[in-house]
């Protein structure tokens, strides 16, 4: 009689290791693709002066070129090689894009963690929010270069502040119920002070999903 044995699933332990490394690919391949892709971009976009050309020179005689071996994605109407503008434009994507995200991720952490503990601050934040997510980000974005002008760090804060109520919303909703855990009780009966309470045992329950 043959035995059939249950396949071991993984556990973490609280260390990685390298070993590690293959199995953790194996059961989130989509992470592993999507991390791929994005250093692919990154690695592109930092040695983009070492082979991607020139992307602002122009050549009257080059213009809408069709892709060949020396315009792999070829010209514009005013003869740029559309590869090399492609390639260092990654530069302020990947800015543009980075930043509005850690910018909402921190802006959102502080005001949910904030808003899911003071019941009194709560119900302000939330109206708030409901305001930003009405707002849509093209016309934000129109609204804020109209009164300051065309720039990256207006565009970065187009892009996060539309972005705020829904970190904001998720990390409210960790610490509703993270709050009434009992040892977040027991840490306030114990004596410890708010600032304590939220830095040691409700931000840490944040962290995954805002991660995710």
């Amino acid at each position: 009689m043959t035995l059939l044995s249950a396949p071991v699933e993984y556990v973490p332990t609280g260390r990685l290791r390298i070993s590690d490394l293959p199995r953790l690919a194996r059961r989130h391949p989509l992470v592993v693709i999507g991390g791929g892709l994005l250093a692919l971009l990154i690695i592109l976009a930092l040695a983009a002066p070492l082979f991607a050309g020139d992307p602002v020179n122009m050549d009257p005689f080059k213009r809408l070129q069709p892709p060949s071996a020396d315009l792999w994605f070829g010209s514009d109407n005013l003869g740029r090689d559309v590869f090399a503008r492609t390639v260092f434009g990654a530069r302020i994507s990947l800015l543009v894009g980075l930043t509005a995200a850690v910018g909402a991720a921190l802006g959102g952490l502080l005001i949910g963690v904030i808003a899911g503990y003071v019941r009194s601050f709560d119900n302000i934040v939330m109206r708030v929010m409901d305001g930003l997510m009405s707002i849509p980000t093209f016309l934000l974005a129109i609204a804020l270069i109209s009164l300051t002008g065309p720039g990256i760090g207006i565009l970065i804060v187009a892009i996060t502040i539309p972005d705020l109520p829904g970190v904001t919303r998720l990390v409210r909703s960790v610490v509703l119920g993270v709050r009434e855990r009992p040892y977040v009780e027991a840490a306030l009966c114990g004596g410890a002070r708010l600032p304590k309470v939220l830095w040691r045992h409700i931000l840490p329950s944040t962290i995954p999903p805002l991660m995710v």
